[in-house]
């Protein structure tokens, strides 16, 4: 196995800042008072709402709002001049397409699937009116859950015939459509990889990307928005490098893993934090394990080899894949080793979320805590 973790040289980026779910504090607003020697009525509060947006996403929300609590205005207390308080203002987080609102626990709120799609998460409490002697009720208050909806666990990236499609058929029991030429893949095919002690790894076949994807060239925004639904990537490049077409320039395979990242980094740049391996292919060809070496030493010391890309397709950050496999889909060279890569790279970030779930709840307490005896 050939594992990158050197950090040599500028603009080296580690994985793992990807955020694919999150945990929000969220509670209704008051009610405002009633006023019992006129019978009026406060105004109930504010509710909760979770609205999808396609502007925003789970990093953006966490980025922008730390404390990761929202909750509704309170409603107008009822008065002499305004018997009939006002209702509080709600409160709207706006969140990415394509999430799962649940609650802490796991109960399905409801789902964003498209734009403008909205889920109340926390109701208002009602105003203080006859029917509670006047008082006003607190709003719900609750931890929920923003997951983003996946297709599969990994997603395969890569230009057309990097050898995506042969990858899956040998990793796994999906019979994607499989051919010599561009533009094999028009649909994601997803594939599941079976292990010895039962253990199931989804693994999608993404339409094969081009240059100027980001702009919606060819599969364009379709293929990038289902990167997005995968845990992590898996990038296929074809050791002995590749051509769209004629009129295209020909690209070694350390031009492709960098245009490939570009590609990703222009679409939405927090796409390339994802957890990454790197899947060097067709290693039965002719002189590939000289190209193999090369482009070891090249992904080793990316900044040495950048006058070999153009100014446009150097990446912001550099890649450090946290496996760099070399197999051959066509005799099955390597692909029980790239499946335990797979599994090895996803036990670990799983261990991560869930220490980082424990470390959340344990800090949730103690704040439940420390607020117990400041009222004591």
């Amino acid at each position: 196995m050939f594992c990158l973790n050197s950090t040599a040289g500028l603009g080296i980026l580690i994985y793992g800042n990807f955020v694919d779910n999150l945990r929000l504090y969220v509670r209704g607003g008051s009610g405002g008072m009633g006023l019992p020697r006129l019978g009026g009525q406060g105004g109930d509060g504010g509710n909760v709402w979770v609205v999808a947006t396609k502007s925003m996403t789970l990093k953006s929300i966490k980025d922008k709002y730390p404390h990761k609590r929202f909750v509704g205005e309170p409603g107008v207390n009822s008065s002499v001049r305004v018997l009939k308080g006002d209702k509080g203002k709600d409160k709207e987080i706006f969140a990415p397409v394509g999430i799962t609102v649940t609650s802490d626990e796991g109960k399905v709120l409801g789902h964003l699937n498209a734009e403008g799609d909205r889920v109340m998460v926390a109701k208002g409490g009602p105003g203080g009116s006859f029917y509670s002697a006047f008082q006003p009720s607190k709003g719900q208050a609750k931890h929920i859950r923003l997951d983003l909806k996946l297709i599969a666990d990994m997603g395969l990236v890569g230009f057309p015939n990097a050898g995506k499609s042969s990858l899956l058929t040998a990793m796994s029991n999906a019979t994607p459509q499989i051919a010599s030429y561009a533009f094999t893949t028009l649909k994601p095919e997803v594939g599941k990889l079976m292990y010895p002690d039962y253990k199931q790894i989804s693994i999608a076949d993404l339409p094969g990307l081009i240059e100027g994807a980001h702009i919606n060239k060819g599969m364009g925004h379709k293929f990038l928005k289902h990167v997005e639904r995968t845990k992590q990537l898996l990038f296929v490049v074809d050791v002995c490098g590749f051509q769209l077409a004629n009129k295209t320039p020909f690209r070694p395979a350390f031009e492709a893993v960098q245009l490939l990242t570009k590609e990703l980094e222009l679409y939405k740049e927090e796409l390339v934090l994802k957890p990454a391996l790197l899947v060097v292919n067709k290693m039965d060809l002719p002189s590939a394990e000289d190209k193999l070496q090369e482009l070891k030493e090249q992904l080793q010391n990316p900044d040495e080899f950048s006058d070999l890309l153009p100014d446009d397709m150097i990446p912001k950050n550099y890649i450090t894949f946290r496996h760099v496999v070399p197999v051959s889909a066509t005799n099955g060279f390597g692909i029980d080793h790239l499946k335990s890569c797979i599994r090895e790279s996803l036990d670990e970030e799983a261990a991560i979320a869930i220490k980082a779930i424990h470390q959340d709840r344990l800090q949730t307490l103690r704040n439940q805590l420390q607020g117990t005896f400041s009222l004591q």
